[in-house]
């Protein structure tokens, strides 16, 4: 099977600061991929990833489902047909994601979209996941913008239902002949945590959110490259703004603290207000989403982000972050 993975792209980076740029020259290594052949999971499956397995395959159906019903409905009637009871966007801030794909506003204005997922996430009790792939915003037939569309999954009335949608756009070319691979999913199975280790009484979702906190407040204290590493898994995912996907540790770090250093123009501290998430019954993926600001007091320049985070509970027995993705407004 051939995959045409995306090339690293920084593209209208000409206000990013010199240490990006460093970065861009030596260390983009870690996240571009070239085309190249790969077959599907050559490795034998483990026993109690057997199940696990036909969840992820389940759940990429149900996204290249949404992803062809948006091409022969429109995106607006394939939105409303997959949201689920209380899904939400990220617009200016996270907003009812069906409120606002009803409105005839909306309706009148929406470009049509189309997007491939190329990395598929899913917990062991096939109840949450994610999907993330390149999008392309059809303006019209000679232009067009491009993104990462970054999507969270939840089981409702079982049928996998669309709870979160969040674009990191990329203004320049993004190739949809991708597909997703479940060796790509499985070290971040490897760094979690054994299934009784996440069921304990003690793991809910209280614990999620205060680790959420945690994650702000470390952001001011120790930066966002030092936070990501502290609260990051080892193979962790960052989608910003103007970047092709940042994957593992020290890369998806290095981007996100130069991302938020180049932003964050001010020295006021980050303000994280946690608005909403889900924790799956096994207790081992869990989402989170809000906002992050700086307070604005008349003489600096303001920063403000919608957050998406998916967690995924580690054999440390602490919450980390499998993706991290931004979008500012």
């Amino acid at each position: 099977m051939l995959i045409i993975e995306e090339k690293t792209a920084v593209v209208g980076c000409a206000d990013w600061n010199k240490r990006l740029l460093l970065l861009l020259l030596i260390g983009f290594q870690f996240i571009t991929v070239e085309a190249q052949e790969r077959k599907p999971s050559e490795v034998p499956l483990q026993t109690q990833e057997v199940s696990q397995y036909q969840h992820w395959l389940d759940l990429m159906a149900a996204d290249q489902g949404f992803a062809d019903r948006s091409v022969e409905i429109g995106r607006t009637g394939a939105f409303l047909e997959f949201l689920g009871r209380g899904s939400t966007v990220f617009r200016d801030g996270p907003v009812d994601a069906i409120d606002l794909y009803a409105s005839e506003t909306f309706q009148n204005s929406a470009n049509e979209i189309s997007w491939e997922a190329h990395y598929v996430d899913v917990s062991r009790a096939g109840d949450l996941g994610l999907t993330a792939g390149p999008l392309n915003f059809l303006a019209d037939e000679l232009t067009g913008q491009f993104g990462h569309l970054i999507s969270i999954w939840k089981k409702q009335e079982g049928r996998w239902v669309l709870m979160a949608d969040i674009v990191a756009p990329i203004p320049g070319f993004l190739s949809l002949e991708v597909e997703p691979n479940f060796d790509d999913t499985r070290p971040v199975l490897e760094e979690t945590a054994h299934p009784v280790m996440a069921t304990a009484q003690s793991n809910n979702m209280q614990m999620l959110i205060d680790r959420d906190n945690l994650f702000g407040q470390s952001i001011n204290f120790r930066g966002g490259q030092r936070a990501l590493l502290r609260y990051g898994l080892e193979n962790t995912r960052v989608y910003v703004p103007g970047m092709a996907p940042a994957v593992g540790a020290d890369a998806a770090s290095s981007i996100y603290g130069a991302f938020l250093d180049n932003q964050l123009s001010t020295t006021n501290q980050i303000s994280l207000t946690y608005m909403g998430g889900f924790l799956s019954a096994s207790k081992e993926v869990g989402y989170t989403y809000g906002t992050m600001e700086t307070l604005e007091d008349g003489s600096e320049q303001s920063f403000r982000t919608s957050y998406m985070r998916l967690w995924r509970f580690t054999a440390s027995n602490e919450w980390k972050i499998a993706v991290e993705v931004l979008s500012p407004y």
